[in-house]
């Protein structure tokens, strides 16, 4: 396992000298709404959403030897520190993510200089996420993805210079700003625009943008926020946000200049 603590820290548990045993995420755990209506039978279905997630783990920690147990011991309630998130990810899963806090009291079980202990991590946000995004290379080289992630063999692309394009989520679940800090969307284009429309076709989203930019300028979408350079422009907007389905997206652009660039940066999220 490795934990990359939210300042960028990243540590390896092996190097440590903690093996991790078993790595075992529960199912989503589904929340489902519903309401009752006079003169029907039953509820109605009004949707679903997911829960928190809890991840069980298995560890065995190897000290040096027996003065040096209880300094692992520490160590690895330091590791697992859970006053602040923290991301965790298995080897054999190792371009995936979890943003973690322990969620209950554990202990080391000692035989000799070999410590057993379980710990109960919960993810509140209920999907793990690609380590890289999609302004990483997609090449083995960069060190950030595997197999099991969704990417097509054809090569990828997240910048554009044109106004028909199309942008690939490899994931299965929606990227979807209004859900803040979980899926971030950070979409940016730079040179000159009047009146710019941002159109998702497959989600029927549209971003519209009543102002000019020049050469120099970049609109970016980050999140719920809309800003030209580093000034706000929501109330020139039309205070829509733009969503990524799963799979492939369709785009169209207008009120373009020449010479513009756009990019999408985000993540992938998984079930």
């Amino acid at each position: 396992m490795t934990i990359t603590k939210l300042n960028g820290a990243t540590y390896d548990l092996a190097s440590l000298g903690i093996t991790l045993r078993e790595f075992s995420p529960q199912s989503p755990t589904p929340v489902h709404s519903s309401v009752s209506i006079e003169g029907m039978s039953g509820e109605a279905d009004i949707g679903t959403v997911y829960g928190p997630r809890i991840i069980n783990c298995s560890f065995y920690a190897k000290a040096v030897d027996l003065a040096d147990y209880p300094l692992l011991r520490d160590e690895i309630f330091a590791l697992f520190d859970s006053r602040q998130s923290f991301y965790i990810s298995e080897g054999y899963n190792p371009g995936k993510r979890w943003l973690v806090k322990t969620s209950k009291e554990y202990s080391l079980d000692q035989n000799g200089v070999y410590g057993f202990f379980d710990v109960e991590f919960k993810s509140y946000y209920p999907f793990a996420e690609s380590i890289g995004t999609t302004l990483n290379p997609f090449t083995t080289d960069a060190g950030v993805w595997q197999m099991g992630q969704g990417l097509q063999t054809e090569e990828l692309k997240y910048v554009f210079t044109t106004n028909k394009f199309s942008i690939y989520n490899a994931g299965n679940i929606e990227v979807d700003p209004r859900q803040l800090t979980n899926t971030p969307l950070n979409i940016t284009y730079k040179g000159t625009s009047k009146n710019l429309i941002i159109t998702n076709e497959t989600t029927g989203d549209t971003f519209k943008y009543y102002g000019n930019s020049s050469s120099s300028d970049s609109i970016t979408l980050s999140g719920v926020q809309a800003k030209k350079n580093s000034t706000s422009i929501f109330g020139q907007t039309n205070r829509k946000l733009i969503r990524l389905s799963p799979g492939w997206n369709n785009f169209v652009l207008s009120g373009t200049g020449s010479g513009f660039k756009i990019s999408f940066d985000f993540r992938f999220y998984y079930l």
